[in-house]
């Protein structure tokens, strides 16, 4: 991490590292910790149900080179493109996992947060917030989702969405949170036909919408490859970022390559 540099007029906020791994799971490297999203380290397959997914590529990192873990921020524990088999079996090796209160029911040592509710891991406070997986109601066949908001003395606040697809539930976290300096967000508008048209999680323009909502944050997509069901492509993503004039605050990582944001 770099030093805090303070002049007459600015302050520069310590450096923080995004590093894709695949679909969900991003390394990110904050206030002296290393933080893990929605661990997803299986190798490309189909998972059988009542609505197939079907993973299309394999992680960037596998579970075994991604190093010690702080902290696991996991969205949702009730669907694989969240929480895959290998994420699973290396839930145990994290120093904390933190979920859903259903999630914590379910999992043994996951310490489940209801919206609002706040952890402290060392310097970082870890907030958990809310997250809509689809239209309205969805909860019922979706189940609860939460996304998490990272803060520190000297650190940019940063937001992890989770797989939440609506725009008023990212207005209702910048009223309640104030300022968000990074904004992590689940993409590629997910869509298994569940809720017919409606996505699951952001799709290219209400990407852009929550980019408005969200000042002038670092946009960083993520979620947006490597499954069948995401319905649009991260190209898609990029396009409607430059045609609405945001594309300069829009960050795309490449699944391996750290990125200093």
């Amino acid at each position: 991490m770099t030093e805090n540099t303070v002049t007459e007029n600015t302050v520069t906020l310590n450096t923080v590292t995004l590093t894709l791994i695949g679909g969900p799971t991003a390394l990110i490297e904050y206030a002296g910790l290393r933080l893990l999203t929605d661990p997803t380290f299986d190798a490309p397959r189909t998972y059988p149900g009542g609505i197939p997914l079907h993973k299309l590529t394999g992680p960037a990192l596998g579970a075994d080179e991604v190093g010690a873990i702080d902290v696991v921020l996991l969205s949702h524990d009730q669907h694989p493109d969240n929480l895959d088999e290998a994420g699973r079996a290396f839930l145990p090796r994290a120093g904390v996992v933190l979920s859903t209160p259903e999630a914590g029911a379910r999992i043994d040592g996951v310490t489940g947060l209801a919206p609002w509710q706040t952890h402290r891991a060392g310097p970082v406070e870890i907030t958990s917030v809310p997250a809509l997986h689809g239209p309205e109601g969805a909860e019922a066949l979706s189940g609860t989702v939460t996304g998490f908001v990272l803060s520190a003395p000297g650190e940019p606040v940063l937001y992890v969405s989770g797989d939440n697809a609506s725009v008023d539930v990212v207005s209702a976290i910048v009223e309640r949170i104030g300022r968000i300096d990074i904004a992590v967000l689940f993409a590629g508008a997910a869509n298994v036909g569940r809720f017919g048209d409606a996505d699951l999680t952001l799709n290219a323009r209400t990407a852009v919408e929550a980019a408005r909502v969200l000042g002038d944050a670092v946009i960083v997509p993520v979620h947006a490859e490597g499954w069948h069901h995401f319905s649009e492509t991260r190209e898609r993503l990029v396009r409607e970022f430059g045609y609405a004039d945001l594309a300069e605050r829009l960050r795309v990582p490449e699944a391996g390559v750290p990125l200093a944001l």
